[in-house]
């Protein structure tokens, strides 16, 4: 294997602002932005949008969803197609 042609693995903070959460993994993401860690060192910090702190899944909690369906909300804004016959002509 050449060492030259594989990205550098090292300690990366992902951190989770949504949830204020942050954790300390290995991994070859590049970041600009550094944080200081628990441990007294400083890592490269790369944010994230979701987490296992803040999924659904993983929560328990899931998201809520407009008590209109789609396919109410299609046919009240479109009309529920009275009188049409198949491919739309009357």
């Amino acid at each position: 294997m050449q060492q030259e042609k594989n990205p550098e693995y090292r300690p990366v903070v992902f951190r989770d602002r949504g949830a204020g959460y942050a954790f300390l993994t290995r991994s070859t993401a590049t970041s600009d932005q550094t944080i200081a860690w628990d441990d007294g060192e400083t890592y490269p910090v790369v944010d994230v949008e979701i987490s296992s702190e803040s999924h659904p899944f993983y929560t328990g909690k899931a998201r809520t969803v407009d008590s209109e369906g789609r396919l109410a909300r299609f046919e009240r804004r479109y009309g529920a197609g009275e009188g049409q016959g198949p491919g739309g002509t009357g």
